[in-house]
């Protein structure tokens, strides 16, 4: 049910060509911007241990690896490749997707009118519910990105945001084995609801500084 919040246990993540090649092409979002809320969604999904699926196209011919910084949150996972620009006519991450067992799929992708749109639609057609992450994918135009984002929501996906994923995984601060986790996340990628949780850290109840912390 679409009324049912998501959590860890009813939902998986899916990236789709967050690649160079893509990212160039994208005029609908300012693409730090972009590539800052990709990366929260995708420690949101490893925080929250949630099956999480990478897949690029074409990757040595045009569009160039996937960003090592989302490589690097899933250390070991290899993206599925692909030469269709629809993911769902892959056979590899149609049986990937079915191998989560979860229902509610999660999905960034580059671009919105085409790799966000096209597995979502078909994968609304497969009985599965799709929350596209309108702002961890981005199309060629913003008109290109909002005729895909209404296309998909009359076929009946649910649009969210990245930073609303997050939450939605912690929803009840009591849950402490994610809390500190969560709010690294939230200083380090969620603006000034970030500067606002280390204020409150520092200012109110005290806590030392935090520091940066170089790789």
């Amino acid at each position: 049910m679409k009324t049912e919040l998501l959590n860890p246990q009813n939902s998986a993540v899916i990236f789709i060509d967050h690649q160079p090649q893509m990212t160039f092409g994208v005029e609908s979002i300012d693409r730090q911007t972009l590539f800052n809320n990709v990366l929260m969604l995708a420690k949101a999904a490893s925080i929250f241990k949630v099956p999480t699926i990478l897949t690029t196209v074409e990757t040595k011919s045009f569009s160039g690896n996937m960003w090592p910084q989302l490589l690097d949150i899933f250390p070991g996972q290899e993206p599925i490749e692909r030469t269709s620009m629809n993911s769902w006519e892959s056979k590899s991450f149609v049986e990937a997707v079915a191998a989560t067992g979860r229902k509610k799929l999660v999905i960034a992708a580059l671009w919105t009118e085409v790799c966000l749109a096209f597995p979502a639609l078909e994968a609304l057609g497969a009985g599965y519910e799709v929350y596209a992450v309108e702002d961890a994918s981005g199309g060629t135009s913003l008109t290109a990105h909002n005729a895909a984002m209404r296309r998909m929501e009359q076929a009946g996906a649910v649009p969210v945001t990245s930073l609303q994923v997050l939450l939605e995984y912690q929803r009840d601060w009591a849950r402490k084995d994610t809390y500190d986790a969560l709010l690294a996340v939230v200083k380090e990628h969620a603006g000034a609801y970030g500067q606002g949780v280390e204020y409150a850290y520092t200012m109110v109840h005290g806590a030392p500084a935090s520091r940066a912390k170089g790789k």
